[in-house]
């Protein structure tokens, strides 16, 4: 008796293809399944049956020896092969995968396009979906679209509607196997106009050969369940030295290593890897599980996340929306409504016209969040297990939906758990992001994340088992390996991750080559930027109770090396360099307020005021920008190092006719920026600058325009009112300088220095008149 071979040609993702297929097994039923996948997860195939696997999930295929090289299937409750999977399992009959072994997929260069991209069938082509680490496609002839060239032979414009219309929405029939018969035919219409790929021709005769072993082990009744595109060729099998002479064009076979992970309908959205991405998993999924009313049951569903999230919907909308959605689906000619149709009413009737609304339905219902579950037994890499292990102790479950979580550092729980993310944030897995920079924040008790769960974490995972079984192992293997070639930025900034992340064994390590890497490096941009993150890990290592007496003194030598390098390092700056380096001034005079060091403060003290007296006197490219110098002041004067005074005073020999205009300006910009309450609280500060501006010619004023509304735009909004009404109201005073005690003007010694001044001015000497002392009025 020969044997039977029935196929059943699919498209990947489809709920009409998998009810299909559903029914067909159910007729058939076949004493052997085979479906196109990788032939090394044959093993793996009994865990389906598990009640503890959910889909979504995933095989994941990885080169032993270079985990980012890795591929994978991926199969939701509405795929075909999943279904097939499935009752092949709880059948008790021999399930087989027959694609190419993933060890030659991962081996063959990736290609640009797919013919079977739009059936896949693996998770559907012999690549599946391919991990970050594999090299970019190859260029190709244009991919052939077998749902828009069936739909163009129907005459419908758009294929999406067509395929949903025909196969989606369909229930199987009297005869299971017709509608496989009908694609099977169309596909081998469309082969005969469409040149085959290389690489699926050799697919096939993978294939082929498959299905010759299955036979060869005496299986009578054998179902194919593949990507509707191969059918044809697998209708009719050549002779075994024809496919045997495909075969020998492979590469040599890479050892791999696969497994199941948990997948995502969102992931599933993702037209990415092989193309099998679908843009609506969450409606497909409703489709395939509620066979009675699904439209009707839909707009339930719809209804109840908008009134979650407080829009007013009724019973009443929802029964008008489902009429709307019926009468557009006969006004268009459908037989059901489609997905199209049932997102106009819900728009229309539920969202009152409101995209925004409906972008809500679309991303938590058309998309949706569901995240997969795989058994405990599962293969799976040492760091995976301990990572699962430390997920259940510390009550962080995996989600794919995107949730916030705020810690406590105070209490044990909440500091383990940041140690673990910021482990996981060492070994590239960002399953927690800090929110709005947080971890850099003034305070040290609370932290905020925002925890996102992502399939290629799997991926992450395998390859950061490199640096160790554990987590604790591997972060602390990758920093170790990190420092070796970090520049003293990078090398800061991983001391601070360190710390965080709680790896004593790994800090001292670090911290070696920080401190050499200190003494070696000259460029003051360098030593700005790393001070205040080693500033900021001291601050947290004392929350986490940790020894960080070597970084201190890290810290302290540069910010000595800072002090001296930082003056001649602010010379000839253009105005981005000037701006740069003032942020980085701001960095360093707040960390170094932190270290609370009494001889480093007075160091930086002196180092403002050697900034602040550099003028440019040889032209822009001997001295110190406007910018920092002015910023130098307003430094000094918060400190309490200068008076308002001497602030004034300095402020007037810059706002004199010698200064350039720009110079000037900047100057102004330095000083006032950061808090504007300065000038009230000093009018005659205010006044001088107001005499000054109010000198400007006109053709330097437009100039000086971007300047000044930079520097008054950032004062706080009540400051500037004021600002402007005192102005308004009248003269404002300009003394700002402390006369000291009332004495007699000593005028044979002042007549004695007018031809001094009118040598320095270039004038002729002239008599000037003696002013009256006014000071005792």
């Amino acid at each position: 008796m020969s044997a039977q071979v029935t196929l059943l040609g699919v498209r990947h993702h489809g709920p009409g293809s998998a009810r299909a297929v559903a029914a067909a097994l159910a007729a058939l039923q076949p004493d052997a399944v085979l479906i196109e996948g990788p032939p090394e997860a044959d093993d793996l195939t009994a865990l389906a049956a598990e009640k503890d696997m959910v889909p979504p999930v995933a095989l994941l295929a990885h080169v032993s020896d270079d985990p980012a090289r890795a591929a994978f299937w991926p199969y939701a409750e509405f795929s075909p092969e999943w279904v097939a999977l499935r009752h092949a399992t709880d059948a008790g009959v021999p399930v087989r995968f027959i694609d190419l072994p993933a060890g030659q997929s991962l081996a063959l260069p990736p290609r640009g396009a797919d013919p079977d991209a739009t059936f896949p069938a693996d998770g559907a082509s012999e690549e599946g979906e391919r991990g970050p680490g594999v090299p970019g496609g190859t260029s190709g002839p244009a991919p052939v679209d077998p749902i828009a060239e069936l739909a163009a032979a129907a005459g419908h414009p758009d294929p999406e509607a067509w395929w949903e219309d025909v196969i989606e929405h369909r229930t199987p029939g009297a005869d299971p196997l017709a509608p496989f018969a009908a694609l099977a035919e169309a596909m081998a219409a469309l082969r005969e106009h469409h040149p085959v790929e290389r690489r699926d021709e050799i697919r096939e005769a993978a294939m082929r050969q498959q299905i010759r072993a299955a036979r060869r082990a005496g299986h009578r009744r054998i179902a194919v369940v593949c990507g509707a595109w191969h059918v044809p060729a697998l209708a009719v099998l050549p002779t075994v030295a024809h496919d045997r002479a495909l075969l020998a064009e492979l590469p040599r076979k890479l050892k791999t290593e696969l497994t199941w992970v948990p997948w995502t309908h969102r992931r599933l959205s993702q037209h990415t890897g092989y193309g099998a991405g679908i843009d609506s998993p969450g409606w497909y999924h409703h489709l395939y599980t509620t066979p009675e009313q699904p439209i009707a049951r839909w707009m339930a569903k719809v209804a109840e996340l908008l009134r979650a999230e407080d829009h007013p919907v009724s019973s009443a909308h929802v029964i008008e929306a489902i009429r709307l959605a019926d009468t557009l689906a006969a006004m268009r000619g459908r037989p059901l409504p489609g997905l199209t149709e049932t997102l106009d009413a819900v728009r229309a009737v539920m969202c009152d016209g409101s995209d925004l609304a409906l972008a809500l339905v679309h991303d938590r219902l058309v998309v949706g969040d569901a995240l997969g579950e795989v058994p405990d037994d599962a293969p799976a890499v040492p760091l995976q297990r301990d990572l699962t292990r430390l997920q259940r102790t510390l009550r962080l479950k995996p989600e794919a939906t995107s949730r916030e979580l705020v810690l406590d550092l105070r209490k044990d729980l909440d500091a383990e758990r940041s140690r673990l993310l910021h482990r996981l944030r060492l070994l590239g897995l960002h399953w927690g992001r800090p929110v709005r920079d947080s971890v850099q924040s003034t305070g040290t008790f609370r932290e905020t994340w925002q925890l996102t769960w992502e399939p290629e974490y799997a991926v992450r995972l395998v390859e950061a088992g490199q640096w160790g079984t554990t987590v604790l192992g591997a972060a602390t293997g990758k920093a170790v390996a990190d420092a070796a070639g970090a520049e003293l930025t990078a090398l800061t900034e991983l001391a601070e991750h360190c710390l965080l992340a709680a790896l004593p064994d790994a800090l001292p390590e670090v911290m070696r080559r920080l401190a050499d890497r200190a003494a070696l490096d000259t460029d003051a941009g360098h030593l700005a930027t790393a001070l205040p993150a080693l500033v900021r890990t001291l601050r947290y290592g004392d929350v986490r109770a940790t020894d960080t007496s070597a970084l201190t003194a890290v810290a302290l030598g540069l910010a000595e090396r800072l002090c001296v390098a930082l003056p001649a390092a602010c010379t000839g700056l253009d105005a981005d360099g000037a701006n740069a380096r003032r942020t980085e001034i701001d960095a360093v005079h707040q960390a170094i307020a932190l270290l609370s060091d009494t001889a480093i403060g007075e160091r930086w003290a002196g180092t403002l005021t050697a900034l602040a007296a550099r003028e440019p006197h040889g032209g822009p490219a001997t001295g110190v920008p406007g910018l920092l110098r002015g910023r130098a002041v307003r430094l000094l004067l918060d400190d309490g190092r200068i008076d308002t005074a001497e602030a004034g005073r300095r402020l007037g020999l810059v706002l004199s006719i010698a200064s350039g205009p720009l110079d000037a300006a900047g100057w102004v910009e330095g000083l006032v920026s950061g808090g504007g309450a300065m000038l009230l609280h000093d009018p005659a500060l205010l006044g001088l600058l107001d005499t000054w501006l109010c000198g400007v010619p006109a053709e330097t004023f437009t100039d000086l325009l971007p300047i000044l509304r930079r520097t008054f735009s950032s004062l706080e909004t009540g400051v500037r009112h004021t600002i402007g009404s005192r102005v308004a109201a009248g003269p404002l005073s300009t003394s700002v300088v402390d006369r000291g005690p009332d004495v007699e003007l000593d005028a044979e010694r002042a007549d004695a220095t007018t031809p001094v001044l009118a040598l320095l001015l270039g004038v002729q000497q002239a008599v000037i008149p003696r002013q009256p002392d006014r000071r005792a009025s």
